[in-house]
């Protein structure tokens, strides 16, 4: 296993000790104290269960928005401390998986949270007509020593009606729905084809902390605060033989003190970006590729980056909420930075009609959109630079952030730069049609005639794989008339096109045999699938192949 993915590991171990270890000690507080004793008298196995729970979701929802404050995750990039900033680097990238995580989590122990007080308020309301003490505790009045500890005021009541009496169980309610939206909104089908959905429903985490906030500050569940001078186990059965009665009294809210610090750097976090969002941008050129594919160039003052970085872009003219994000595909070196967008859904549909409409290229760039550029965050492809050997894999538009990286490189490897550690890179490239290369062939193409001019053809090793789109005879009459041309007939580059998908077991082991020793960088941005293949080759080989380490890094958004 690589260091990256013990590191990894051990990170998920220590989160789920903490959530073990405070489900524990919360549960057996509320199981065995005394000044909690009447409490469960009244309901039953159901108290320890409901506040155990919601320790657990208090803490998570203490980490839930941390994965996701984009300018501190940029921020903890940079460090390097103690050797570990290669190790923090890639566990920052795992920042959305862990998101998740913590999201079912917060799902599961909701879940137990309700459950318990499904049956905590049933044995509520059944107190009356239970037992002498159950009776006695539930009668107890708020006047004079005598402080209720039952919040169902009136007998023979309606559990469902009680709970909506109470601020907890309106909260609640409200919570549960924004957490079922978030969750189901944020599932990769949806997601993916519905961006807009997902966009607007995960902001409703807003009215999720509000609710969370609030879901605590009636107090129902009240403590017992004198039990030095009434012992609960003594007096058990008849609260009456004791010389004093029970005094209660709430337990307050709790869930403040435990997100107040997360929403208040998240606060920031947006601040940044509103301030970053409201500067000047600028759009150079815009040019509409083959494949629904258009491409933007834009100028921004102070705009600085580094390749595989990506950014947000909002267009008011579309929606002024809205930020969708998309890899930069330029090069520090260059002047202008630019992304390419596959026109896919509504709103990059709508933003492709206000650039270009149905032309090719904007004549009059006074008639663009105007936008704003929120960024630029740092993904994994942004730590190329720390690995001699390098696999670069890109499925369909994912080829996007290798874009940025490819150009960076031969930039700084021609002038010879210093921090450049890179000496050999392979690039492999699964489309799905024949269109789709004609935008990214033309970066290629001129690498390689700039390798060409410098005697370096195998600094970069290239494979080009269609997939789809072709039957077996029109494979075959490529493959002649391939045999017949130097270049290929599809991309116009010296490397011929492969037909069919890579045989990545192959692929990894030449890799390995080419470099022994070595620390192989694997930066692969597509679909899951072939991201847990990857990932398992890069795990295989690395225990395979003695003295060869691949470490894999997968692009998120």
């Amino acid at each position: 296993m690589n260091p990256s993915d013990r590191a990894k590991w051990v990170l998920l171990a220590i989160w789920i000790g903490i959530n073990a270890l405070l489900f524990g000690v919360t549960f057996e507080k509320y199981n065995s104290s005394k000044e909690y004793y009447y409490l469960r008298v009244l309901t039953k196995s159901g108290l320890p269960w409901a506040r155990a729970s919601a320790t657990v979701i208090n803490f998570n929802c203490l980490l839930i928005l941390l994965p996701v404050c984009r300018n501190m995750l940029s921020f903890l990039r940079g460090l390097d401390c103690c050797g570990m900033g290669q190790n923090l680097q890639r566990l920052l990238d795992k920042n959305l998986k862990f998101h998740k995580v913590i999201a079912y989590a917060i799902c599961l122990f909701t879940a137990i949270h309700i459950g318990a007080h499904v049956f905590n308020f049933e044995n509520l309301v059944r107190a009356y007509d239970g037992t002498n003490l159950e009776h006695s505790l539930s009668i107890l009045g708020d006047s004079g020593d005598k402080t209720y500890i039952n919040p169902v005021r009136k007998q023979n009541s309606d559990p469902p009606t009680e709970v909506f009496r109470t601020v907890a169980g309106v909260s609640g309610f409200i919570i549960t729905i924004m957490l079922i939206l978030m969750v189901t909104s944020s599932t990769e089908l949806l997601r993916r084809s519905y961006f807009e959905v997902f966009w607007y429903t995960h902001h409703l985490f807003v009215i999720f902390f509000v609710g969370l906030i609030v879901h605590g500050m009636q107090g129902l569940v009240r403590r017992q605060t004198n039990t030095d001078e009434h012992d609960p186990e003594r007096c058990k059965g008849d609260i009456n033989k004791c010389r004093r009665l029970p005094h209660f009294e709430s337990s307050g809210p709790q869930t403040w003190k435990w997100i107040v610090l997360p929403l208040s750097l998240y606060f920031i976090e947006r601040c940044i970006r509103f301030v970053r969002s409201m500067q000047n941008v600028a759009i150079t050129k815009v040019v509409k590729h083959p494949s629904n594919v258009i491409e933007i160039k834009m100028k921004k003052p102070g705009f600085n980056y580094s390749a595989g970085q990506y950014v947000f872009l909002q267009c008011p003219k579309i929606s002024r909420l809205e930020w969708h994000p998309f890899t930069l595909t330029s090069s520090p070196e260059e002047e202008t930075f630019s992304v390419h967008i596959r026109t896919v859904g509504d709103w990059t549909t709508s933003f492709s009609k206000a650039c270009v409409g149905e032309g090719i290229v904007v004549n009059d760039l006074n008639n663009a959109p105007s936008i704003s550029v929120d960024g630029p965050f740092g993904t994994s492809s942004s730590g190329y630079f720390k690995y001699t050997t390098c696999v670069f894999i890109g499925a369909g538009i994912g080829v996007t952030p290798f874009a940025s990286i490819l150009k960076s490189i031969w930039h700084r490897h021609e002038h010879s730069c210093p921090s450049l550690q890179i000496q050999k890179i392979y690039f492999y490239w699964i489309c799905p049609d024949t269109n789709a290369f004609e935008w990214f062939a033309q970066l290629l193409e001129s690498l390689e005639s700039q390798m060409a001019e410098k005697g370096n053809h195998g600094f970069l090793s290239y494979n080009i794989y269609l997939t789809r789109g072709w039957s077996k005879e029109e494979a075959r009459n490529i493959m002649v008339r391939d045999e017949r041309q130097s270049v290929d007939v599809i991309t116009g580059l010296r490397q011929k096109t492969h037909f069919g998908r890579p045989e990545w077991t192959n692929i990894f082991k030449t890799i390995a045999n080419d470099n022994p020793s070595t620390d192989v960088g694997v930066f692969f941005c597509g679909p899951q699938s072939l991201s847990h293949t990857l990932h398992i080759l890069c795990d295989q080989y690395s225990t395979l192949q003695e003295g060869v380490k691949f470490f894999y890094n997968k692009e998120n958004f």
